[in-house]
């Protein structure tokens, strides 16, 4: 599936006539907004109904990995995870984007022998771990990059998974017409309510394809798999095992003071929130039984964590101890490099309401 640019492509009505989203935060250093962040959030029950709306909420985005905990349910729902007697920790790793740490890294080599499968199985591509500071990934091996320490390597473990069980082919599993792929396809346009055959497509940063989604849809997708009762038993089962491997396991999931991770450590099964790149956040409420789509425009991953901020403040998930934890993140100050305070990173407009 290669890129192609090609100028009859482009509709020019379409993207000038796309609406315009509100700004959503602002970096402030001293008294001047040095930069602005326009976006789009969404959040619904589990029948589709909208319960919060900013900005345009219907145009296709890639979710990126923010669908992975969807994507997950076919390691369950399907009896992979029993047949080779995976865990909660496994199946957190298979919704992660995780940070490659040695811990992380032992689990999905054992998870890997379990179905008789090594690191070369794998078509994510070689990595180096990721120590998250101030959310700036650094490279901290001394040794060479690795296929395990890739941030979607569990999901790729996953899809090996399935196919073993299904007795299908594992050359090739990461192309859109391979069966394990067409199933999840199916998975995703069930959860969605989409026709996703006939959607954007493209390839992810790891190779496996990535499907344009609606986020009002992503968002009632994300609903469902924290509030599943409107779901199949197998796959209601399979979702409640999702939402059960996060929240029990947040350092797997994510890792070291990422974003995800500290979030779904303070709320304490309040939050299951998972980001995408270019500044794609899915988050459920498993209380209120909500699903939760946001977008920054441009891609900024910094201003995507500070809009998620106010939307749990929005809905009042966050308790007194989870604020008082997560308080440089709700506002964060921006600091010179000798740590004095100079500005600061805020939720503005929509969100502050």
């Amino acid at each position: 599936m290669a890129y192609q640019n090609k100028q009859n492509d482009i509709n020019f009505d379409e993207v000038i006539n796309k609406p315009i989203n509100p700004v959503l935060v602002e970096f402030v250093r001293g008294d001047l907004v040095e930069s602005q962040h326009r976006g789009s959030v969404v959040v619904t029950d589990a029948s589709g109904r909208i319960r919060f709306s900013v900005g345009d909420f219907q145009s296709s985005i890639f979710p990126r990995s923010a669908i992975k905990p969807l994507q997950a349910l076919m390691l369950v729902e399907t009896g992979a995870a029993d047949t080779f007697g995976l865990d909660l920790s496994e199946i957190a790793l298979a919704c992660s984007s995780h940070s490659g740490s040695q811990k992380h890294v032992e689990i999905l080599r054992k998870w890997l022998n379990k179905i008789g499968c090594d690191e070369t199985d794998l078509t994510c591509g070689p990595s180096w771990p990721l120590e998250n500071i101030e959310n700036e990934c650094i490279p901290k091996s001394d040794g060479l990059p690795s296929r395990l320490q890739d941030n979607c390597s569990g999901k790729h473990a996953a899809l090996l998974t399935v196919a073993k069980h299904l007795n299908y082919p594992m050359y090739g599993y990461t192309r859109l017409d391979h069966p394990i792929q067409q199933n999840l396809l199916q998975l995703l346009e069930q959860m969605t309510d989409m026709d996703l055959m006939h959607a954007p497509k493209t390839i992810d940063g790891s190779g496996v394809p990535a499907l344009a989604v609606s986020p009002e849809k992503f968002a009632c997708a994300m609903a469902r798999l924290v509030n599943p009762d409107m779901l199949t038993e197998k796959r209601k089962f399979a979702a409640n095992r999702i939402v059960e491997a996060i929240i029990k396991h947040p350092f797997l999931f994510a890792g070291n003071k990422r974003f995800e991770t500290r979030i779904i450590q303070a709320c304490q099964g309040q939050v299951l929130l998972k980001a995408g790149s270019q500044g794609v956040y899915g988050a459920g409420f498993p209380k209120l039984g909500l699903g939760v789509a946001l977008k920054i425009d441009d891609g900024s991953q910094k201003a995507a964590e500070i809009a998620m901020m106010q939307v749990l403040r929005i809905f009042d998930v966050l308790s007194e101890r989870a604020k008082g934890m997560l308080l440089n993140i709700l506002e964060p100050p921006i600091f010179t490099r000798s740590g004095e305070v100079v500005g600061v990173a805020k939720g503005v407009g929509p969100l502050t309401t």
